[in-house]
């Protein structure tokens, strides 16, 4: 092992504490057996962590793979995964890690140094052979386009593998926790080549059985997972759109635990014994994205029109329980970096009516407003608050039609610039403002036409700059800039509440939205 300079030690005083904690965690006591089921609002787009984005995949594979660091339970904070330890250089370009011995995949093949470069080949390089299945978005928005962040990976023998940057990365070590970076195994991905997205083959704690496309995605204990063999013998996602029906299933006992309860749902849950109301804590935000390369959103004016038309406040009191606060930055509180110093528009018809008319639309103008088809954390019921803004837009003579399609879809359109407006959201990843900022609006990155060079330059030299102080410099005049383009109009960050029988126990919600469930037990 090599010679730790002052950044090593930090990393590995980090690690011994980290690994302290993770064993103390790791001893809970609970029963075995059972099946645990799982309602959501939404099915899976992919099973191939890579080829996603959404949250309805990455609930599900976060229980059949693993990362090479992972996130303590309920919290960003890295921890040991694949890797036991790891060590950087003192320039901050080169990480080795020390991946844990004896670690198998679900088919029986080894997890091992030249697994894991395999995988970040296959990620990186467009020109990789199994580079298939799609875009793998989630590389290039954490570690930008080939050649981008890494410069190479080298497994220096079996269980040794080193990361060798072409420039620091202060976010480095997060980003590799991230589930979309979930190790697959290499000998799965060549035998089902395009395929692999519905047959994943990780080394997690449970292993893929089933997946009913609309219906549901079985999976069963990993018996011989590194970490413990998982309490319950069986997870069942099952997909139920109407927050409604999923919660009625919960209370006639059909399935064991949901997300996105409707607002007016709230107090029965916390009235009944039977329940447990759990919160997850906020680390999201959800948005009104205007495209900037559609009239009339190429207008400032216009845009801060449509930011100074919608009631935050309103909204938040009809469709969150309360549970949400307004949003005036991308950024939310709860992370490092945020601009508490910027000033909301406010909620003022007759301004708004003002700036349209100062940007030759007095009367006005109609538009395509898209609308997502799933409850998500940061729109818990997005065809009522679309329709909400709807009413508010037209107060100031502007004509929104709603529209909507199915959510791999309305994703892939996203994808492809092809929305006029659209309401959407993101939970942060890691923990950094740069999974937020650099990911959602760097000309590099975002989806809504808004290409910046002056925020392109803060963000790249945040993301090169290893100074916690100095980075938060950085994102507060980020955000600084973001306010005054208006590419958005932020609506809320929101505290999503999720619902359990009183029996499901040891349930830690992470900030992330996904956490794995081998140490959730029922107590039948």
């Amino acid at each position: 092992m090599n010679n730790f300079k002052k950044l090593s030690i930090l990393v590995v005083l980090t690690l011994v504490v980290a690994l302290f904690s993770f064993t103390a965690l790791a001893q809970d006591e609970g029963e075995y057996g059972g099946t645990f089921i799982f309602g959501r609002g939404g099915d899976s787009v992919g099973l191939d962590p890579i080829q996603v984005t959404d949250g309805e995949s990455f609930k599900v594979t976060q229980q059949i793979y693993d990362t090479v660091v992972m996130y303590k339970p309920g919290t960003t904070e890295v921890i040991p995964g694949l890797a036991e330890e790891w060590d950087v250089s003192e320039d901050g370009k080169t990480w080795t890690f020390y991946l844990r011995e004896g670690v198998n995949f679900h088919d029986g093949n080894p997890v091992n140094a030249e697994a894991v470069k395999w995988n970040f080949e296959r990620w990186g390089n467009t020109d990789h052979p199994y580079h298939i299945g799609g875009d793998f978005t989630y590389y290039g928005y954490m570690f930008q386009d080939y050649p981008g962040v890494i410069k190479e990976v080298k497994a220096l023998d079996e269980y040794t593998v080193r990361f060798i940057l072409n420039e620091p990365q202060a976010p480095f070590l997060a980003n590799l926790a991230m589930v979309s970076f979930g190790i697959a195994s290499p000998e799965a991905v060549k035998e089902y080549g395009e395929d692999y997205f519905k047959n994943p083959v990780g080394s997690g704690p449970f292993k893929f059985v089933e997946w009913r496309q609309g219906d549901r995605v079985v999976l069963e204990a990993n018996e011989d997972y590194w970490n413990g063999r998982p309490y319950v013998d069986e997870v069942v996602f099952r997909s139920i759109p109407d927050n409604g029906a999923r919660y009625m299933e919960l209370r006639s006992g059909s399935i064991d635990m949901m997300d996105y309860i409707n607002p007016e749902d709230v107090q029965s849950v916390r009235d009944d014994e039977s329940l447990d109301l759990v919160l997850r804590p906020s680390f999201n935000v959800g948005y009104f994205a205007m495209n900037m390369e559609f009239e009339p959103f190429d207008n400032l004016k216009v845009r801060k029109a449509f930011a100074h038309a919608i009631n935050k406040e309103a909204l938040i009191g009809a469709f969150y329980a309360g549970l949400a606060e307004p949003a005036k930055n991308p950024l939310p509180p709860a992370i490092w970096g945020y601009n508490d110093e910027i000033e909301d528009y406010p909620y003022d018809l007759e301004r708004a009516k003002e700036l349209l008319a100062e940007a030759g639309y007095p009367d006005g103008f109609e538009f395509d407003f898209y609308y997502m088809p799933v409850p998500r954390p940061y729109f818990p019921q997005p065809k009522m608050i679309a329709q909400a803004i709807q009413y508010y837009l037209s107060e100031i003579g502007v004509t929104a039609n709603l529209l909507s399609y199915d959510w791999g879809t309305y994703l892939d359109k996203y994808y492809n610039d092809e929305f006029q407006s659209y309401i959407l959201g993101w939970t942060g990843d890691n923990g950094d403002p740069d999974n937020f900022l650099y990911v959602l609006l760097d000309k590099t990155q975002n989806h809504g036409g808004y290409r910046s060079d002056e925020l392109h330059e803060v963000l790249i030299e945040a993301q090169r700059t290893v100074d916690r102080e100095k980075r938060t410099e950085l994102y507060m005049e980020a955000q600084e800039i973001i306010h005054a383009d208006v590419p958005w109009v932020p609506i809320a960050h929101s505290t999503p509440p999720l619902v359990k029988k009183t029996m499901v126990k040891n349930y830690v919600p992470n900030p992330t939205s996904t956490e794995k469930f081998h140490r959730v037990w029922l107590d039948e």
